[in-house]
């Protein structure tokens, strides 16, 4: 059974997991309201590894968290990943991380769920999943307004779930809306989608591979210390 080394690092939650499988081994997170992962990610890497004592030999593949999110997060994910491919010689996964937020809302048939990220002002970036989490409306960055989604909305049940959900809930009023506003992308929910990635050969190209930013990284203004 293979065994995949998962990181999701695409919001301020830095998370590793190992896996066999679908199975959970061991898993080390931490979302203190601020962006860590330089600090924290590659301890967090070993802390799982010697956990239960499994060596990098022993891994299968690495599992990247591959966005949208964070472009500093994702740069320091996507680069810890790439690095042990290279060192290891093991394939590299990636999994969206909207699917990630998706699969922590449990669902009914006739349900769906919108896995929302925080972007800038009222902007999030969402998607639409079924009740088997198949995405069935295309990644975007969208700016939320009361006739968001509606079409979803006048079909039945639809969870607004993520850290992004905040920003909905005095604009979507729809009877049918639902709001999961704690919910944080997690290496937790990574496994059923990495092991089976793993076993259709589903891999990346390690040299051209790039995070799924959906945005261009847009720089702040630097302050101005000295007059």
């Amino acid at each position: 059974m293979e065994t995949i080394l998962n990181i999701e690092t695409a919001t301020k939650n830095c998370s590793v997991s190992l896996s066999q499988g679908d199975n959970i081994l061991a898993i080390k997170e931490l979302n203190e309201g601020k962006f860590s992962h330089s600090e924290k990610l590659h301890s967090f890497i070993l802390d799982v590894m010697r956990s239960i004592e499994i060596s990098m030999k022993d891994l299968d593949a690495i599992a990247i968290s591959k966005g949208p999110g964070s472009y500093t997060g994702l740069r320091i994910g996507v680069s810890a990943a790439k690095g042990l491919c290279y060192a290891l010689d093991l394939p590299l996964i990636s999994v969206p991380t909207l699917e990630i937020v998706a699969r922590q809302v449990s669902l009914d048939p006739d349900e769906l769920v919108v896995p929302l990220l925080d972007a800038r002002r009222m902007e999030v970036y969402s998607g639409v999943f079924d009740h088997n989490y198949d995405q069935i409306r295309q990644t975007e960055a969208e700016i939320i307004d009361a006739s968001s989604f509606g079409s979803f909305l006048e079909k039945g049940k639809v969870y607004f779930a993520g850290d992004g959900a905040a920003k909905c809930k005095s604009v979507l009023k729809h009877v049918n809306a639902r709001f999961v506003d704690s919910i944080y992308p997690s290496a937790k929910e990574m496994p059923l989608v990495s092991s089976k990635k793993f076993r259709s050969r589903e891999f990346e190209d390690l040299a051209y591979f790039e995070p799924f930013y959906l945005k261009d990284f847009i720089a702040g203004k630097p302050k101005q210390y000295f007059k």
